[in-house]
């Protein structure tokens, strides 16, 4: 499947003809505008994320986000087009896991609100718990690993940069 039906299907592509973006988006498409391997400031603005925010959704189409944090190199780029990060123990719904146990399609959004940036990453996703795998990945030292989540891409596009509030973290 190419990036561009995994990111518009027929109804988002009928909402941009109505409005009058669908010939560039085709056009993009036609040019191999949307990636589906990281490019080297991908890989580099991942690296240096401490937070993210992972999108599942039911079997029956119930959406679900979900915030997932950790230090800087939490979320582990293992190649070009997989990236993987440690699930700790929270409130224990177990809501994202349940809905990629049914229906492994995800999104993964990454947030750079110091520079005002954003990476929008779609694709699959599966729940590991060998033990080899979680110790690969970059842990804080405060809690152990239950599972990872290992996230293989199908598509990828940075954001617009417009109406992201500029927020810095503050410092220790």
């Amino acid at each position: 499947m190419l990036p561009d039906d995994v990111m518009f299907s027929a109804s988002v592509r009928a909402e941009q003809e109505r409005h009058g973006s669908r010939e560039a988006y085709a056009r993009r498409a036609a040019n191999g505008g949307f990636a589906t391997d990281l490019s080297d400031e991908s890989i580099a603005f991942i690296r240096t994320r401490n937070s993210a925010y992972l999108a599942t959704a039911s079997a029956d189409g119930q959406p679900y986000v979900q915030h997932r944090g950790g230090p800087p190199g939490f979320i582990a780029v293992l190649d070009r087009r997989t990236v993987a990060f440690l699930e700790y123990p929270g409130n224990r719904q177990f809501i994202s896991s349940g809905n990629l146990a049914e229906n492994a399609r995800a999104f993964l959004f990454l947030m750079d609100y110091a520079n005002g940036r954003r990476l929008k990453l779609w694709g699959t996703a599966t729940m590991v718990d060998e033990r080899e795998s979680l110790d690969r990945l970059v842990a804080p030292d405060m809690v152990r690993a239950e599972r990872a989540i290992v996230f293989a891409i199908h598509a990828i596009d940075w954001n617009c940069s417009k109406y992201i509030p500029t927020l810095v973290p503050q410092t220790a």
